[in-house]
């Protein structure tokens, strides 16, 4: 249990690494709960344009609102899980050096399992841009020509 600080110094080496996913993992939660914000305002309006007349329109634009938001939602969570495994990923390499305990196998099993979340973030976002990439393609207006 007596840590040099030789050791300390490798340690946070080791985790540099990891704290460097955990920036890019942090700046895509801004990105998701930016987009997720949009969404929501959107569909304030909808609701309240709905409570003064109905409108098809309006309802459809409503439900692809709702499909995006549960995306975007599924997206965070991975995003947050991946942070989260990160964060025990730097826990574990301080822990595993200090108690001197074989933890490699685990630390690496969780990266796998953070970078595997964290794909599934970035699926989920793409297929969220899809849909609202179709959706807007989709009501775009004719132009007469003159």
């Amino acid at each position: 249990m007596n840590i040099q600080t030789g050791d300390i110094g490798h340690i946070i080496q080791l985790a540099i690494a990891p704290v460097f996913l955990l920036s890019g993992v942090c700046t895509n939660l801004i990105v998701l709960t930016n987009r997720l914000a949009r969404i929501i305002d959107r569909s304030r309006v909808l609701e309240d344009r709905l409570d003064v007349a109905y409108s098809d329109s309006y309802l459809n634009e409503l439900d692809v609102l709702y499909g995006r938001s549960h995306l975007i939602n599924m997206s965070i969570f991975l995003s947050t899980a991946c942070g989260l495994f990160v964060c025990v990923i730097v826990v574990m390499l301080f822990l595993g050096d200090i108690t001197n305990l074989s933890l490699d196998k685990y630390i690496a099993g969780t990266f796998v399992v953070a970078v595997a979340c964290l794909v599934g973030s970035f699926v989920s976002l793409l297929r969220e841009i899809f849909i609202a990439s179709a959706w807007m393609r989709s009501q775009r207006h004719v132009r007469r020509k003159r």
